[in-house]
């Protein structure tokens, strides 16, 4: 079995996760206190705080196919990640390269949780059939035959095309985002603080893994 067609391990794992919560229920009974909804004014005039009839009325946008499609694709793409970083402690000693690649797995791995949560709870399936395309429909996925020199090689090599292979997959990410702005996308309130989240953080990621590129270029 090829890197890229291995199933997505953490996918049971997720769903079981999600199955246990759902089950776990409050012993009291009793409502969780709300927050008070506040309505921004208009320019020049106050806010206002809404009763709670008043804020069930109030409807955000919906989600769209195109952002059930972006999550199903994000999952795939960053199963990839983590198996790239899960090479990391057997094939190199490079200590900041070992720390971002923890980093990385651990924050891609509660943003699968995350994602699994928000499709379930939209009626989605985890995956869709773009997943069954990971290696050439979603920008920054590696090759067949990059996962490959990337699994064989060991030492600087390894560090090298770690870095370059990673920033090529969030440069993939970084351009997933953007597609699904201009498809008019993320326009429902958590997944447009995900698509957020994900620009902010994989582009800072891209700055840090650039410079130690050139580190172990020099």
């Amino acid at each position: 079995m090829t890197a890229v067609e291995r199933p997505l391990v953490l996918a049971t794992a997720v769903a079981l996760a999600l199955g246990l919560s759902a089950c776990t229920a409050s012993g009291s009974g009793a409502p969780e206190p709300t927050s008070p909804t506040v309505q921004l004014g208009a320019p020049g005039e106050p806010n206002r705080t809404l009763s709670p009839d008043e804020a069930a009325a109030v409807e955000g946008p919906e989600h769209t196919d195109d952002d059930v499609a972006f999550m199903q694709m994000m999952v795939v793409h960053h199963d990839q990640a983590i198996t790239m970083t899960g090479w990391v402690d057997d094939r190199t000693q490079d200590r900041d390269i070992r720390l971002l690649a923890e980093r990385m797995r651990l924050s891609q791995e509660a943003e699968i949780e995350f994602i699994a949560g928000w499709l379930q709870d939209r009626g989605a399936p985890l995956r869709g059939d773009h997943a069954d395309h990971a290696g050439g429909a979603m920008p920054g996925m590696l090759a067949e035959d990059q996962l490959e020199r990337l699994e064989a090689s060991s030492g600087e090599e390894f560090e090298r095309l770690f870095l370059e292979y990673m920033i090529q997959h969030h440069a993939g990410a970084l351009e997933m985002v953007a597609d699904l702005w201009s498809a008019g996308g993320g326009q429902e309130v958590e997944i447009g603080r995900f698509a957020r989240d994900v620009e902010g953080d994989q582009g800072i990621e891209i700055t840090r893994m650039q410079a130690m590129l050139a580190e172990h270029s020099s």
